[in-house]
């Protein structure tokens, strides 16, 4: 092989290892999804014990009113030097009775994804805004008052 022909396949394997570079990363998220063990749960056979068993410890569990399990999923991609952004997104949640027993198993995608854009590097909350002075010297004559607990108080 003569030096130009070497140099050129030189260039183009750099060329494709540079193109390579550029390529997509997708990374999966959360709970690996089987559709067979999702298929498997079934209202009103299943319980909590069995659900763990098929699908094993959820994601989360709901804190508040009805007991919930969540399977979370996602799938990200991203390009070198780039934020990822969410590809494919899916959540399994199983609801119980009070007996433990399933009542529901509901699968929501991609279309229950809010995206937001927060508003600067400040959150707006209510309320009156205050200076620093006013956050310094705002408590002066209330700490101790009588009827407010402080130390003019009965007792």
């Amino acid at each position: 092989m003569n030096r130009s022909k070497i140099l050129g396949l030189a260039a183009l394997g750099a060329a494709a290892i540079a193109v390579s570079a550029c390529s997509s990363i997708r990374e999966p998220r959360g709970y690996i999804v089987d559709v067979t063990l999702l298929q498997s749960v079934q209202p009103g056979i299943d319980n909590e014990q069995s659900v763990i068993g098929t699908l094993g410890r959820p994601t989360f569990e709901s804190q508040y009113g009805q007991k919930t399990f969540y399977y979370v999923s996602s799938t990200t991609g991203r390009r070198p030097f780039v934020r990822p952004r969410i590809r494919e997104h899916s959540v399994l949640a199983v609801k119980f009775d009070q007996g433990g027993n399933v009542v529901s198993a509901d699968f929501s995608g991609m279309d229950k994804v809010v995206y937001l854009s927060p508003d600067g590097d400040a959150t707006p909350t209510l309320g009156k805004e205050r200076t620093f002075l006013e956050d310094l010297f705002g408590n002066i004559g209330a700490v101790g008052a009588p009827g407010v607990g402080g130390a003019g108080g009965p007792g």
